[in-house]
């Protein structure tokens, strides 16, 4: 059925976008969700004629424009903090042993199999206990215990420390507080300890006053830090020109063929190869060339069967120019021609679903001009209720379709300046007259 309305979908948005070259379908991932987002890729970067994406925007059924808006390269949800459930063992009140070594049995990928404390309770209570942190792969940022529900109100001190071998010990949460507190039919409840985040094989929770009545502890769950989001770097690798100007000085040419959001640069040259390079860009050949970045060195190393490579330089912010420039500096050689490989993150579009569907995005024209409507403010409200975790929902592109073509990208005729017309018109006109009066009064004297 949906394929049935975007195939409706053409002559209606080729009536009312023709200003714009090509289309792409959208598929709405969530129904009824109001804001969505789409994330650009190389079709429609390739079909962009403007320097500011201004001919890019998003129409409904009709081809009537809804509220658009561009933000940043898209950045990869950050991951939830993870929770773990811990192994736990019950360590006898009123003890603090800094050797529990010497009365474990350890497995050999560092596991807890047993603590043998003679004095140790069989109903769970503890006046602290052990925790096996051995096979997480991240560090702890917190721990949240949970105890055996009925127990009396308390407000239980402790002091959690971190060790791999069970005999050094330091302190990762000094005067943590347990609490679970009643009166008058309200309940004050703290069962999370925040540590300096730890990654350690194992850790202790011992109250700080030994006296304290000890805890009849359930499970204890570690939250782990978040893992670090990789980035999703796209490159374009653009084949060079070798140009010699009139200085005899050597420079290799390039051209970028779309208006990606460039914000890497690297080089390749094949073999082994060292030198410094600088790169320059500009919008068209009318235009002068200016620096994107500063000049950096650039290596290869081939050894013993691996390669070794200089890291991509960053540039000076965003570029979108059609014409790129390396120009070799000292050391780097000037017999092969290298490749410039671009390195950008697409962005995303998002959009109000106003009006009715299906929706498309258009792209490439020489005089349509998307109006940006202020839609961060409506994100950055949405997150401070729902977290920053929250995202407009996801919209994705299907095969483009043609809409006005190549007429689209050619500049609009002039309209004709019917004013300027007219005064021309009546300055002739008056010369005219005038020059009849004169001759009239020539003809009678």
């Amino acid at each position: 059925m949906k394929k049935l309305l975007w195939l409706l979908m053409v002559p209606l948005a080729a009536n009312a976008g023709s200003d714009y070259a090509r289309q792409w379908p959208l598929q709405l991932e969530t129904p009824d969700a109001g804001a969505y987002r789409v994330v650009l890729d190389e079709t429609v970067y390739r079909q962009l004629q403007s320097p500011t994406l201004a001919d890019l925007d998003v129409l409904d059924a009709q081809g009537r424009p809804v509220p658009t808006a561009l933000i940043d390269p898209v950045v990869p949800e950050a991951p939830r903090a993870r929770a773990v459930e811990l192994p736990w063992f019950p360590l006898p009140a009123g003890r603090e042993s800094s050797d529990i070594a010497s009365i474990s049995e350890i497995a050999t990928d560092g596991s807890l199999r047993r603590v043998e404390w003679r004095t140790a309770t069989s109903d769970g209570a503890a006046g602290g206990f052990l925790l096996d942190a051995s096979q997480l792969d991240a560090p702890i940022h917190a721990l949240r215990v949970q105890w055996t529900a009925g127990q009396a109100p308390f407000d239980l001190a402790v002091r959690v420390s971190a060790s791999d071998d069970l005999r050094d010990w330091r302190t990762v949460a000094d005067d943590a507080h347990l609490v679970e507190l009643e009166n008058a039919g309200r309940r004050v409840l703290r069962d999370r300890i925040e540590l300096s985040p730890a990654k350690a094989r194992y850790l202790r929770v011992m109250p700080l006053d030994p006296r304290a009545r000890p805890l009849q502890v359930n499970a204890v769950t570690a939250e782990l830090d978040a893992p670090a989001v990789a980035l999703d770097w796209q490159w374009r690798t653009l084949q060079g020109t070798r140009v010699e100007a009139a200085d005899k000085s050597v420079h290799y040419e390039f051209q970028l063929d779309g208006r990606f959001p460039v914000v890497l640069a690297d080089i390749s040259l094949p073999g082994n190869s060292s030198g410094e390079w600088r790169l320059q860009a500009r919008e068209d050949a009318s235009a002068p060339w200016r620096d994107v970045a500063p000049p950096w060195m650039a290596y290869r190393l081939e050894q013993s069967g691996q390669s070794e490579a200089s890291p991509p330089q960053s540039l000076s912010g965003v570029h979108r120019d059609r014409l790129w420039r390396l120009t070799p500096r000292g050391g780097a050689g000037v017999t092969d021609v290298p490749q410039l490989r671009l390195g950008y993150r697409p962005e995303a579009l998002v959009f109000v679903a106003q009006g009715a569907e299906p929706f498309a995005l258009v792209a490439g024209s020489a005089r349509a001009h998307r109006a940006e409507a202020p839609l961060g403010g409506m994100i950055d409200a949405m997150r401070a209720k729902r977290g920053m975790q929250w995202q407009p929902a996801r919209a994705t592109l299907h095969a483009s379709t043609v809409l006005g073509g190549d007429e689209a990208l050619a500049p609009a005729p002039r309209p004709r300046d019917w004013k300027t017309w007219l005064l021309w018109g009546l300055l002739v006109a008056g010369a005219v007259l005038v020059g009849g009066f004169a001759v009239s009064l020539l003809r009678r004297s």
